[in-house]
Protein backbone atom coordinates (compact mmCIF):
# COMPACT_ATOMS: atom_id res chain seq x y z
CA UNK A 1 0.00 0.00 0.00
CA UNK A 2 1.51 3.48 -0.86
CA UNK A 3 -0.75 6.69 -1.02
CA UNK A 4 0.29 9.19 -3.08
CA UNK A 5 0.92 11.72 -2.33
CA UNK A 6 2.85 10.42 0.97
CA UNK A 7 2.60 12.46 4.43
CA UNK A 8 5.93 12.68 5.77
CA UNK A 9 8.44 14.62 8.41
CA UNK A 10 11.84 15.15 8.55
CA UNK A 11 12.75 14.95 12.34
CA UNK A 12 14.30 18.44 12.32
CA UNK A 13 11.11 19.85 11.20
CA UNK A 14 8.57 18.84 13.90
CA UNK A 15 6.50 21.83 14.92
CA UNK A 16 5.97 22.15 18.88
CA UNK A 17 3.12 24.56 19.32
CA UNK A 18 2.81 26.79 22.04
CA UNK A 19 0.14 24.91 23.98
CA UNK A 20 1.97 22.00 23.69
CA UNK A 21 5.09 23.03 25.17
CA UNK A 22 3.09 22.78 28.89
CA UNK A 23 2.38 19.39 27.73
CA UNK A 24 5.97 18.48 26.63
CA UNK A 25 6.81 20.19 30.23
CA UNK A 26 4.51 18.20 32.13
CA UNK A 27 6.70 16.53 35.05
CA UNK A 28 3.78 14.59 35.72
CA UNK A 29 3.88 12.99 32.47
CA UNK A 30 6.37 10.08 31.03
CA UNK A 31 7.51 8.97 27.90
CA UNK A 32 9.08 5.52 26.90
CA UNK A 33 10.58 3.65 24.23
CA UNK A 34 9.88 0.02 23.50
CA UNK A 35 8.41 -0.37 27.14
CA UNK A 36 4.46 -2.13 26.27
CA UNK A 37 4.33 -2.81 22.73
CA UNK A 38 1.64 -4.73 23.34
CA UNK A 39 0.08 -2.45 25.32
CA UNK A 40 0.48 0.18 22.71
CA UNK A 41 -0.60 -1.66 19.63
CA UNK A 42 -3.99 -2.89 21.36
CA UNK A 43 -4.61 0.40 22.08
CA UNK A 44 -4.13 1.21 18.25
CA UNK A 45 -6.77 -1.47 17.63
CA UNK A 46 -9.39 -0.40 19.89
CA UNK A 47 -13.01 0.57 18.59
CA UNK A 48 -12.62 4.55 17.60
CA UNK A 49 -15.27 6.74 18.10
CA UNK A 50 -15.21 7.59 14.68
CA UNK A 51 -14.93 4.54 12.70
CA UNK A 52 -16.37 0.81 13.26
CA UNK A 53 -13.50 -1.42 12.16
CA UNK A 54 -10.04 -1.53 12.44
CA UNK A 55 -7.44 -2.65 10.38
CA UNK A 56 -5.07 -3.77 12.96
CA UNK A 57 -6.83 -7.14 12.71
CA UNK A 58 -5.39 -10.23 15.52
CA UNK A 59 -3.20 -11.33 12.15
CA UNK A 60 -1.80 -8.01 12.15
CA UNK A 61 -0.94 -7.81 15.82
CA UNK A 62 0.69 -11.00 15.86
CA UNK A 63 2.78 -10.27 12.73
CA UNK A 64 3.90 -6.64 14.17
CA UNK A 65 4.59 -8.39 17.38
CA UNK A 66 6.71 -10.85 15.84
CA UNK A 67 8.79 -7.93 13.95
CA UNK A 68 8.72 -5.84 17.44
CA UNK A 69 10.44 -9.58 19.02
CA UNK A 70 13.10 -9.28 15.80
CA UNK A 71 13.82 -5.63 16.68
CA UNK A 72 12.06 -4.27 13.87
CA UNK A 73 8.98 -2.35 15.04
CA UNK A 74 8.94 -0.35 17.86
CA UNK A 75 6.60 1.49 20.22
CA UNK A 76 6.70 4.77 22.37
CA UNK A 77 4.61 5.44 25.17
CA UNK A 78 3.07 8.07 27.32
CA UNK A 79 2.37 7.62 31.01
CA UNK A 80 1.02 9.02 34.16
CA UNK A 81 0.97 7.37 37.26
CA UNK A 82 1.92 4.36 35.66
CA UNK A 83 -1.17 3.86 33.28
CA UNK A 84 -0.78 4.30 29.73
CA UNK A 85 -2.34 7.57 28.29
CA UNK A 86 -1.19 6.64 24.30
CA UNK A 87 1.54 5.88 22.01
CA UNK A 88 2.63 5.17 18.60
CA UNK A 89 4.08 2.05 17.05
CA UNK A 90 5.87 1.49 13.61
CA UNK A 91 8.60 -0.24 11.75
CA UNK A 92 12.45 1.02 11.30
CA UNK A 93 14.40 0.20 8.14
CA UNK A 94 17.38 1.69 8.15
CA UNK A 95 17.40 5.60 8.79
CA UNK A 96 13.40 5.71 8.08
CA UNK A 97 10.82 5.29 10.64
CA UNK A 98 7.56 4.40 9.30
CA UNK A 99 4.58 4.83 11.70
CA UNK A 100 1.79 2.59 11.40
CA UNK A 101 -0.74 3.93 14.00
CA UNK A 102 -1.44 6.21 17.00
CA UNK A 103 -3.67 6.60 19.96
CA UNK A 104 -4.66 8.74 22.82
CA UNK A 105 -6.47 8.20 25.93
CA UNK A 106 -5.82 11.39 27.61
CA UNK A 107 -5.36 14.85 25.58
CA UNK A 108 -2.61 15.62 23.52
CA UNK A 109 -0.78 11.99 24.61
CA UNK A 110 -0.51 10.89 20.74
CA UNK A 111 1.13 14.39 20.04
CA UNK A 112 3.49 14.18 22.84
CA UNK A 113 4.53 10.72 21.40
CA UNK A 114 4.97 12.06 18.46
CA UNK A 115 7.28 15.00 19.20
CA UNK A 116 9.70 13.04 21.65
CA UNK A 117 9.80 10.32 19.21
CA UNK A 118 11.01 13.00 16.01
CA UNK A 119 13.31 14.49 18.58
CA UNK A 120 14.96 11.04 19.53
CA UNK A 121 15.04 10.08 15.43
CA UNK A 122 16.99 13.68 14.51
CA UNK A 123 19.44 12.98 16.97
CA UNK A 124 20.08 9.57 15.81
CA UNK A 125 20.53 10.76 12.31
CA UNK A 126 16.84 9.28 11.08
CA UNK A 127 16.21 11.03 7.99
CA UNK A 128 12.67 10.60 7.73
CA UNK A 129 9.10 9.24 9.86
CA UNK A 130 6.81 8.06 7.38
CA UNK A 131 2.90 9.30 8.35
CA UNK A 132 2.04 7.86 5.00
CA UNK A 133 -1.59 9.26 4.74
CA UNK A 134 -1.84 13.15 5.01
CA UNK A 135 -4.00 14.55 7.71
CA UNK A 136 -4.83 18.50 9.39
CA UNK A 137 -3.59 16.89 12.57
CA UNK A 138 0.04 15.34 11.08
CA UNK A 139 0.48 18.75 9.27
CA UNK A 140 0.12 20.79 12.14
CA UNK A 141 3.10 19.17 13.90
CA UNK A 142 5.66 19.92 11.02
CA UNK A 143 4.54 16.76 8.34
CA UNK A 144 4.37 17.56 4.73
CA UNK A 145 3.26 15.69 1.45
CA UNK A 146 5.52 14.22 -1.33
CA UNK A 147 4.79 12.44 -4.19
CA UNK A 148 4.81 8.48 -4.41
CA UNK A 149 7.84 8.70 -6.57
CA UNK A 150 10.19 11.16 -4.06
CA UNK A 151 9.00 8.66 -1.62
CA UNK A 152 10.29 5.40 -2.96
CA UNK A 153 13.81 7.68 -4.29
CA UNK A 154 14.41 8.12 -0.49
CA UNK A 155 13.29 4.98 0.66
CA UNK A 156 16.04 3.45 -1.51
CA UNK A 157 18.51 5.96 -0.55
CA UNK A 158 18.31 5.20 3.18
CA UNK A 159 17.02 1.36 3.60
CA UNK A 160 20.32 0.28 4.38
CA UNK A 161 21.78 3.08 6.50
CA UNK A 162 23.43 2.33 9.55
CA UNK A 163 21.44 3.53 13.01
CA UNK A 164 23.82 3.68 16.04
CA UNK A 165 23.98 1.30 18.56
CA UNK A 166 20.92 1.83 21.12
CA UNK A 167 18.42 4.16 19.16
CA UNK A 168 15.82 1.59 19.85
CA UNK A 169 16.78 0.31 22.97
CA UNK A 170 14.03 0.29 25.92
CA UNK A 171 14.54 3.79 27.49
CA UNK A 172 13.13 7.07 28.69
CA UNK A 173 12.51 10.17 25.90
CA UNK A 174 13.42 13.50 27.30
CA UNK A 175 12.11 16.38 26.46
Amino acid sequence: WSPDPRMVLEPARVHVSRSMRRTLNDPNLRVTLNQDFQGVIQGCAAPRSYAEETWIVPEMITAYCNLHAAGVAHSVECWLDGRLMGGLYGVALGSLFFGESMFSRRQNASKLVFIRLARHLEAHGIHLLDCQVPNEHLQRLGAAEISRESFLECLRRHRRDPVPAGAYDRQELDG
